[in-house]
């Protein structure tokens, strides 16, 4: 692979908004002296046993930094409204130089570009540019082909990226790599965030990454929505399935759930004298087994108090030490504050939502089948020809043109 086809440059990839508050502070500033700064910074990295707290710059920056580099970290702190932290900006450092939005002149002192002042504009070409460099187009299609999902899910294919258009090769890195471009897009709307770390792009993403997004016929995002889409309304088919389940077939399927989670023993109990519990289990914490019990309700209504206690109350009859309820509706706010009440045995509670991302990540009731898509590579057709290459070596070897 030729150095101008690698993607995926900058690491500790920020988020814009903070580029864009950073340009006027360093516009100005020798690149030396914000260089400086950062690499006093970055010495001071601490151990296990004895951490470093970044957390404050009003505490730490004068405990740490001094003279020239002390005073640039407060003017970051101070004139970003208290929102970079300098200890952590290395990221838009290296994507300001990478893609020239600042570049020092004669003396080493940072000036604002033509590219630059684009950037801080929110210019679509300059922006489209450094995402596409930077693989958030490439994520945003891997996150259009599913209908919701967590980092481990976009790993595998963000991984193939990665091995073929960048250096960042180590599985620490990758998802490095992956959790910062997944915030960026996050804040900029594109991909929206829910519940227990989900992630799901959203109409605007799917029509951002899409090459000429305003065109009407537009094959790509046309492919993209329509996954979207189909998995949407596969989310909903299988709410209104598991809502006609009959109650037992309801409780055979929590219990393959646990089992897929890694409960052991799990036993779908009698419909008499179970007091209140549908499903036994254990699972395994560190060297100790402990068994747990849940309770299912299959209709979408509000979950109140009076289950959770019936629920608590059966815990010594199982020898139980926690338990779940889990259904297909939603808790009242009285059940919620009382789950985790001090002293009491805790009691789980996964409503309706958080049951579909559970059947989801672990493919119970669902089939997931694989959308591919193929594009032209346009840097591949655009390399200079190996011919022209032949020429020049030989025109500089000799002195002479090559015939």
């Amino acid at each position: 692979m030729t150095d101008n086809a690698l993607k995926v440059r900058v690491p500790a990839f920020p988020t814009y908004t903070e580029v864009r508050t950073l340009l006027p502070i360093l516009d100005g500033v020798a690149k030396s002296a914000v260089l400086d700064m950062l690499n006093a910074i970055f010495e001071q990295t601490g151990t296990p046993q004895d951490p470093v707290d970044w957390t404050d710059p009003n505490a730490w920056i004068d405990e740490r930094l001094t003279g020239a580099e002390a005073d640039l970290a407060h003017r970051i702190w101070e004139e970003s409204k208290s929102t970079v932290n300098p200890r952590h900006m290395r990221g838009s450092y290296w994507l300001i130089n990478r893609y020239e939005l600042l570049v020092p002149d004669t003396a080493g002192v940072y000036q604002r570009t033509d590219r630059g002042k684009a950037f801080a504009a929110n210019d679509v070409a300059i922006v489209r540019e450094i995402d596409e460099a930077e693989g958030l187009l490439q994520l945003l299609t891997i996150l259009a082909t599913k209908t919701r999902a967590r980092s481990a899910d976009l790993l595998p294919e963000w991984g193939d990226f990665l091995r073929e258009y960048s250096n960042f090769g180590t599985t620490s890195t990758i998802k490095d790599t992956l959790r910062r471009r997944l915030l960026n897009l996050v804040e900029r709307g594109l991909v929206a965030r829910e519940g227990q770390a989900l992630y799901v792009i959203t109409p605007d993403g799917i029509n951002y990454a899409a090459p000429g997004t305003r065109a009407r016929n537009d094959p790509k995002r046309d492919v993209l929505q329509a996954i979207a889409a189909f998995n949407d309304s596969q989310r909903r088919a299988l709410r209104e399935r598991l809502g006609q389940m009959h109650p037992y077939r309801f409780e055979h399927l929590v219990r393959e759930l646990l089992e897929a989670m890694g409960y052991d023993d799990v036993q779908v109990t009698r419909a008499s004298g179970d007091r209140g519990v549908d499903v036994v289990a254990t699972v395994q914490f560190g060297i100790t087994t402990i068994t747990e019990v849940v309770q299912v309700k299959r209709h979408q209504a509000s979950i109140g108090r009076p289950v959770l206690d019936q629920l608590r109350g059966a815990l010594p009859y199982h020898k139980a030490i926690r338990g779940t309820i889990i259904t297909l509706g939603t808790f009242s706010s009285g059940c919620k504050d009382a789950a985790l009440y001090p002293g009491a045995a805790p009691i789980g509670l996964i409503d309706g939502n958080r049951l579909l991302d559970l059947l989801y990540e672990h493919k119970i009731g669902l089939k997931e089948r694989p959308a591919t898509l193929y594009e032209l590579d346009e840097e591949f057709f655009t390399r200079p020809d190996p011919v022209e290459h032949v020429g020049d070596a030989l025109e500089g070897m000799d002195g002479e043109p090559s015939s």
